[in-house]
């Protein structure tokens, strides 16, 4: 079989065919393993240890399986569709060893989570903008900052919106991180004001300023959907008279540490807006990076960007692939010709 021999060659020959990728597209396989260690270390030790435990391929396997991955935080319907996934791969490829069931498993997940384009959408003419909502506490001002960051460093100019007015801590976060950046930043003139009017502003602002990026934070608030509703469509209804196309990305900023959680944020803001891309914080600080895939499969948004560290540089474009290879780093596996 060789699906992960193969994954590596795929990725290693990309990066040397593509000597000079778009910036914006950059991941940073160190980051990728470096973040997602106690993900990897979790899964892997467990499959490890159903390798030696010279378990037979039954019911007691694939139970095991379905245990590792809901204590990875991959919900019930999507582990379930996983195991009846696996158990017409291992019939299929004939597999004979659990560690070849173990890399059939990682196969099953690349071909169930799919090929998205992870990318951020640009306005081809004039003022690109991105909207950013989630709830407070997720990292959603951090996350706006990373991104002003990996945007600037694709050549791009940016500024930003501080348009969390309702919590007077996200605008003077954001005003810090403005100023460490070297980037401009539109904020209310008073306490309360309505977002809508301050993005009306930053809009202006970033066309006067002749910006190409306007990265919008919103508030963060989930307590009355009705009123999210309103607030998101006077936001969008002005960016849109604004700006032709309208905001080019909706990204929606979950915890990764919060689990399910973040599954029922995602279900509740996505019957809110039009989300384009999920920027899911804080992978690092969690063994459960299973998320990932019940987001996937549970709401179809692709991850854009994950979040696997505190430093500037560590939100990262999601990659499927360094995303699978960073959790099979030490699996057991059969000798591959």
């Amino acid at each position: 079989m060789g699906f992960l021999k193969k994954l590596k060659d795929k990725v290693k020959s990309r990066k040397k065919s593509d000597e000079v990728l778009e910036k914006i597209k950059e991941t940073n396989s160190s980051t990728y393993e470096k973040g997602l260690k106690k993900s990897s270390f979790f899964i892997t030790n467990k499959l490890n240890k159903l390798a030696e435990s010279k378990i037979s391929i039954g019911d007691e396997y694939f139970e095991s399986i379905e245990e590792i991955l809901i204590m990875s935080d991959v919900n019930y319907a999507t582990a379930i569709k996983i195991i009846s996934l696996l158990k017409k791969a291992i019939v299929k490829n004939k597999a004979e060893s659990v560690s070849e069931c173990n890399e059939l498993l990682f196969e099953v997940i690349y071909n169930l989570y799919g090929s998205d384009d992870t990318s951020l959408n640009f306005n081809k003419d004039g003022l690109t903008v991105i909207l950013v909502i989630g709830v407070n506490g997720v990292g959603k001002t951090t996350s706006i900052a990373k991104l002003s960051n990996i945007i600037q460093k694709s050549g791009k100019s940016v500024r930003v919106v501080a348009g969390d007015t309702f919590r007077a801590g996200a605008v003077d976060q954001l005003s810090k991180w403005a100023e460490k950046l070297n980037i401009g930043i539109t904020k209310p003139v008073k306490d309360f004001q309505d977002p809508a009017s301050v993005i009306f502003k930053g809009i202006d602002d970033a066309i006067e300023e002749g910006v190409d990026v306007l990265i919008c934070d919103t508030a963060g608030r989930l307590q009355s959907k009705k009123n999210l509703m309103n607030e998101l469509n006077k936001i969008n209804s002005i960016i849109e008279k604004k700006v032709k196309g309208g905001a080019s990305e909706v990204l929606l900023v979950v915890d990764s540490t919060t689990g399910q959680n973040a599954i029922s944020q995602a279900h509740s803001f996505n019957e809110v807006a039009e989300i384009t891309g999920i920027v899911l914080t804080k992978l690092d600080g969690t063994s459960k990076g299973g998320v990932i895939l019940s987001i996937k499969n549970q709401i179809d948004i692709p991850v854009k960007f994950v979040g696997l560290g505190e430093k500037i540089d560590d939100l990262q474009s999601f990659n499927l692939e360094e995303y699978i290879l960073s959790f099979t780093e030490g699996l057991y596996l059969d000798e591959q010709e």
